[in-house]
């Protein structure tokens, strides 16, 4: 079991500008942390140099509160289960999972437990004598993380492992590595996804980064927290737009009024009035902000609102019938579609002020008046 550290950790290519720009971070014992973020920001290159794969260029880090900025990748307890799964083709499935603790030159008594207890696990055990070709995909993921599980690491390492698998497949492996998880708690865990519903779902920590072209304004990190904090409290636009799908609407507008109760801000497009429970210390009367609001949190009504909450008049133009629920795209004048979750021809939707959120011209999100605990 051991814990991360990262201080100020950058890295570039050459001459280059740094591709991972001051990173700080601590992954504590036992947690599930996922790097997400969309492609080119530099999660699985975060991961590497967590295995050793990868140099540090700037920075320090502590793997189990020892430096490991020079320390080879096998010294660093750490074992990595890859995208493509590696696996050796002319090699049994015991073979591969047992390659690791051979090279560890692991009496052979010992490799044939741990790699018939990592087979009960994984139900791999009537696999043993297959090679690879003759697995499915599903089965070759289970293979490398045995692979991993049989050393026994202090941390765990993955690199999209669900990538190349479909989506049955995808959801029931994401389940298998969120139940391997609690059975081996010892062990950390850091895991690269693009995928959000990989990481709402496993993770403890969610470490959101951003693409590299907004690196050298805002570093690396968009924002770390838990899934629910992320998701109801986001710090900018980016993290509200990249978690949630569909993603929230965001509604340009300008400040009308401010009042120890928040900010009345009218809507550019339309006229409309909504009131946002967020600090207005910060902010002036006919600054340009952006409203934004989640499509579950758009509700469908036939009479006015609370004088607490604002109504939006749209006309239908979409539903998307998904089964359990439907998604609803509404006209929206002079921009994208806005989305919510009912159906009809055309709509009243109540704006609750306890789900707005008010973003400035900078992309940051203005300081709330009311708890995340409004939420539960």
């Amino acid at each position: 079991m051991a814990s991360i550290s990262l201080r100020g950790v950058q890295k570039a290519y050459g001459d280059g500008a740094p591709v991972i720009r001051d990173v700080d971070l601590e992954i504590g014992e036992n947690e599930f942390c996922v790097f997400l973020g969309p492609s080119g920001c530099g999660k699985s290159t975060l991961l590497r140099m967590i295995a050793g794969l990868e140099d540090v260029t700037d920075g320090d880090l502590f793997i189990g509160g020892k430096i490991m900025n020079d320390v080879p990748a096998a010294q660093r307890g750490v074992a990595m289960v890859f995208q493509s799964y590696a696996l050796f083709p002319h090699m049994t499935v015991f073979e591969n999972m047992a390659f690791g603790l051979k090279l560890a030159k692991t009496p052979k008594e010992e490799i044939e437990r741990k790699v018939r207890e990592a087979a009960r696990i994984l139900q791999l055990e009537a696999l043993l004598e297959r090679k690879p070709k003759a697995l499915s995909g599903g089965q070759r993921q289970r293979v490398a993380i045995g692979r991993a599980i049989v050393r026994e690491p202090g941390v765990f390492l993955f690199d999209e492992p669900l990538s190349n698998l479909d989506a049955t497949l995808r959801g029931q492996t994401r389940i298998e590595i969120a139940r391997l998880h609690k059975q081996f708690a010892k062990a950390s865990v850091v895991y690269v996804t693009h995928d959000q519903i990989e990481a709402m779902t496993l993770a403890d920590k969610i470490v959101l980064l951003h693409a590299c072209k907004d690196t050298e304004r805002y570093g690396s990190i968009a924002q770390i927290g838990a899934p629910l904090e992320l998701y109801h409290r986001p710090k900018s636009r980016f993290v509200a737009g990249f978690i949630g799908s569909p993603r929230m609407n965001f509604l340009p507008g300008r400040i009308a009024s401010i009042d120890a109760q928040g900010v009345l801000i009218t809507l550019d497009a339309t006229r409309e009035s909504v009131h946002v429970p967020v600090d207005g210390a910060a902010l002036q009367i006919a600054q340009a902000v952006t409203l934004g609001v989640r499509p579950e949190h758009l509700e469908f009504i036939q009479t006015s609102a609370s004088h607490d909450d604002a109504v939006l008049t749209r006309t239908v133009s979409l539903v998307e019938q998904l089964g359990e629920h439907s998604y609803v795209h509404l006209d929206q004048p002079g921009g994208a579609a806005l989305i919510a979750k009912a159906p009809g021809d055309r709509a009243h939707l109540r704006v609750p002020r306890h789900a707005t959120h008010l973003f400035t011209e900078d992309g940051f999100a203005a300081a709330s008046l009311e708890s995340v605990e409004h939420y539960a």
